[in-house]
């Protein structure tokens, strides 16, 4: 059984996490904790495979608490939940070690689901979490003019990925090309003008599995030149 250690410094909130992931989700909740402090104290009893983490708590807040846990130990996976969705906040707590972000209206199910995918290595991200970290990564790319490592540049004027071919969002292209939410989320990437290594740092995956699933896009949109997918895909 996946066990979890809740950190938060709202005592409601952790009392309905711990109904939520135990009776819904069928974890062990093996410790709550108000701060970072009291955390590394229950880490020293007792064993856990995931831990929640809010950022803004008194004493050792969330971001210097996700430092001491990977460095004394990084075989547990931490997803941050907060409220907050800043970009310093989110890059401190990536960079630190988390293996997610969500926010804490993500619902009960994306919380489970980030569970699931932690203990698997496999990391999640909020939606509007993502969206600002693809905004940086285009702010970035914007203030180089140089080729990405794919060897296309990031075309200029384009980034409205509201309206695409006349009519059709990005949405309605990539669900009528049948692409899975993993592609959809790599698909938007590109479209944002980011190579293989920004989007393996965005999803945490390799950039050889990258590789593989733009190749698959490739196919599913029939578009075998990336600056023309990227193309496509802005409009």
């Amino acid at each position: 059984m996946i066990k979890i250690l809740l950190v938060d410094d709202e005592p409601l909130l952790l009392e309905s996490l711990e109904i939520v992931l135990t009776l819904k989700g069928g974890f062990e909740v093996c410790g709550t904790a108000g701060n970072g402090i009291k955390a590394l104290e229950i880490l020293k009893e007792t064993h856990a495979d995931v831990m929640l983490i809010d950022l803004n708590m008194p004493g050792m807040g969330g971001i210097e608490l996700i430092k001491k846990v990977k460095e004394l130990y990084p075989e547990i996976r931490m997803v941050v939940l907060t409220t907050f969705y800043d970009e310093k906040n989110i890059s401190e707590a990536l960079s630190s070690g988390a293996s997610g972000y969500l926010l804490k209206d993500s619902g009960k199910d994306a919380i489970i689901e980030a569970v699931n995918q932690a203990v698997k290595g496999v990391g999640v991200l909020d939606a509007k979490v993502l969206q600002k970290l693809t905004g940086m990564l285009s702010s970035q790319a914007l203030g180089m003019d140089t080729e990405n490592k794919s060897g296309t540049g990031r075309i200029e004027g384009a980034g409205n990925t509201n309206e695409i071919n006349g009519s059709d969002s990005i949405e309605t292209l990539m669900e009528k090309a049948g692409l899975t939410d993993r592609e959809k989320e790599i698909a938007r990437l590109l479209a944002e003008g980011c190579n293989n290594s920004q989007i393996a740092s965005v999803l945490f995956i390799s950039e050889g599995t990258v590789k593989n699933y733009v190749s698959i896009i490739y196919d599913k949109f029939d578009i075998r030149d990336r600056a023309k997918l990227v193309a496509y895909l802005r409009g």
